[in-house]
């Protein structure tokens, strides 16, 4: 491709590099609009530069990404209301044989978890509970999130779902879910295992000693505390169609059953309302005591019991006893409820899982991967036959919106000329049919990764890269998307900023209530160095064409 006239190149090159600083850096202090402002700001100074047109701009916007993007989102959600993230969480601890056996199931359960539900979703959600567990055996949580993190990105690898820059490769290349996970699966295996005994050599010492060196003084959580643990994020509270808040017996906890010990508040809510039928019954005259207490009991109890008190003598018609439990009648209905209760629940989450399966499968023979995502999306929203905004609004549409700013940012600095002049001067360098041509491309998109992003990288760098292997041949040219995606994902090892997954770990865990523990930039680019080096070599002898 040709340069293009020297104005576009200036002005393009200023759009790119706006993008560039805020994705990178997204509070800086003389612009501190965050990354998604950013990339909006740098597909519309395209537009305005004149560098590309607004038809061009809306072209540049991949639906399909977004789409499997959006869906894959949705569809983690519900598998959070699942509590399918939470069953991974108590695999961290049952059972284990100590430190060293915690840290390699954590490398695990966040490698596979993160190839299903996404490197960021997984780190989300799994942050916490590793520094409760962590906290609750008297360990340092240093090793242990740098495990969760790297792990995470590994995995991520495996699948075109895994992570944002698999699924621009997956909808580009047009390799199929099968293809692509035949085709890392030996490398991410090889990848987490090494990941793992890094880890273990490093800080083999620091998880030998028993006591918490670096946090002597934290708080040690309660295993209570830890089975209780609840991941899903912070949202806004959602009223009844009837405007008030629903008060149903399923979502109470009563002291008196042992089952639904754990939230005192609740039952006093409702002791309180009982409480408040009886006093108001006994200011009526005593000859309209009896209708008008089975009046008010029935209101707020119903009817059935009701029936029962009322032909109870005068001393056992008191709805709580003076030791606080509650009379036999109330006791069976809510007991009742909570059976019903947890039958549905338990059907509803079959449900989640099988249409998950589904969507697995769907996507292993080889359907289109963005309606098979949002199908599956959909199907969950009207299994859960409630309104969806609650779920929906957990979806990161700021992620959409960057992606869509992105597309059309690098849209515009392709059309400059000046990656293609670059490449042209690189390519010839980097043929993927040697050995050192396979390093220098490594290098590359390992530098690139980090300067400008992983999604940035592949959407720059993907169809050159494809195109010079298809010289070579198809093999070489599915090989060479295969190893994009595996290298552009494990460069976001190599420091903190390398990866939205790193950051989410270190946040996370900043802001833990009680929990706080700050992961330094330099304690992470200690490890991830080596990490990354000797992961990126090892599995770029596996990857299959």
């Amino acid at each position: 491709m040709a340069m293009a006239p020297t104005f576009k190149v200036v002005l393009g090159s200023i759009a790119f590099g706006t993008f560039w600083v805020l994705a990178v850096f997204p509070a800086v202090p003389f612009l501190p609009i965050g990354r998604t402002a950013g990339s909006l700001l740098g597909a519309m100074l395209m537009v305005l530069f004149r560098v590309i047109s607004p038809e061009e701009a809306y072209a540049a916007i991949d639906l399909p990404i977004l789409g499997l993007l959006f869906g894959t989102m949705v569809v983690s959600v519900y598998l959070e209301r699942a509590d399918m993230f939470k069953y991974l969480g108590k695999l961290l601890s049952w059972k284990s044989k100590g430190a060293k056996d915690m840290l390699f199931r954590i490398c695990l359960i966040s490698a596979l978890s993160s190839a299903l539900f996404t490197n960021d979703t997984s780190c989300v959600v799994l942050t916490e509970f590793v520094l409760k567990i962590t906290r609750q055996h008297n360990l340092p949580p240093h090793p242990f999130l740098l495990a969760l993190a790297s792990s995470a990105n590994i995995g991520s690898s495996a699948t075109p779902i895994g992570n944002p820059q698999n699924l621009v490769i997956a909808v580009q290349s047009k390799i199929s879910f099968w293809n692509f996970l035949v085709g890392l699966v030996p490398a991410v295996l090889a990848g987490v295992l090494i990941n793992a005994v890094i880890l273990l050599c490093m800080y083999w010492r620091l998880l030998s000693v028993q006591k918490d060196v670096e946090d002597a003084t934290g708080e040690v959580i309660a295993e209570e505390d830890v089975t209780s643990h609840r991941f899903s994020p912070a949202t806004m509270s959602h009223l009844s169609p009837s405007g008030s808040q629903e008060f149903t017996f399923e979502s109470m906890n009563i002291q008196s059953s042992p089952s639904m010990r754990g939230h005192p508040g609740q039952a006093e809510t409702l002791r309180q309302r009982l409480a408040s039928a009886e006093s108001e019954s006994q200011r009526v005259p005593s000859d309209g005591f009896e209708s008008t207490r089975n009046s008010n009991a029935s209101n707020d109890v119903g009817s059935d019991v009701a029936s029962q008190i009322k032909e109870e003598p005068a001393q056992s018609r008191r709805v709580e006893s003076r030791n606080g439990h509650f009379c036999p009648p109330v006791k069976l209905l809510l007991d009742v409820k909570e059976l019903d209760g947890k039958w549905k629940r338990m059907l509803w989450k079959i449900c989640v899982y099988l249409v998950t399966l589904g969507m697995l499968i769907a996507l292993l023979m080889g359907l289109n991967m963005s309606w098979t995502a949002v199908t599956a999306a959909l199907a969950l929203v009207v299994l859960d036959f409630t309104d969806a905004r609650p779920c929906l609004e957990k979806v990161s549409y700021s992620l959409l919106i960057f992606f869509c700013g992105m597309f059309i940012t690098v849209e515009g600095f392709n059309q400059t000329g000046i990656p293609s002049k670059l490449w042209d001067a690189m390519e010839p360098h980097s043929k993927i049919d040697h050995a050192s041509g396979m390093a220098i491309l490594a290098f590359v998109i390992l530098g690139l990764s980090n300067l400008a992003s992983n999604v940035p990288t592949v959407l720059l760098l993907g169809g050159r890269v494809a195109a010079s292997a298809a010289a070579i041949s198809a093999a070489d040219e599915k090989k060479a998307w295969l190893i994009l995606a595996w290298v552009s994902t494990i460069a976001g090892n190599l420091s903190l900023l390398g990866s939205a997954a790193n950051l989410i770990v270190c946040e996370q865990a900043r802001r833990a209530p009680h929990l706080a523990y700050n992961l330094t930039f330099w304690s992470h680019l200690k490890f991830g160095v080596p990490s990354t080096l000797i992961v990126t070599a090892v599995g770029l002898t596996l990857i299959r064409g």
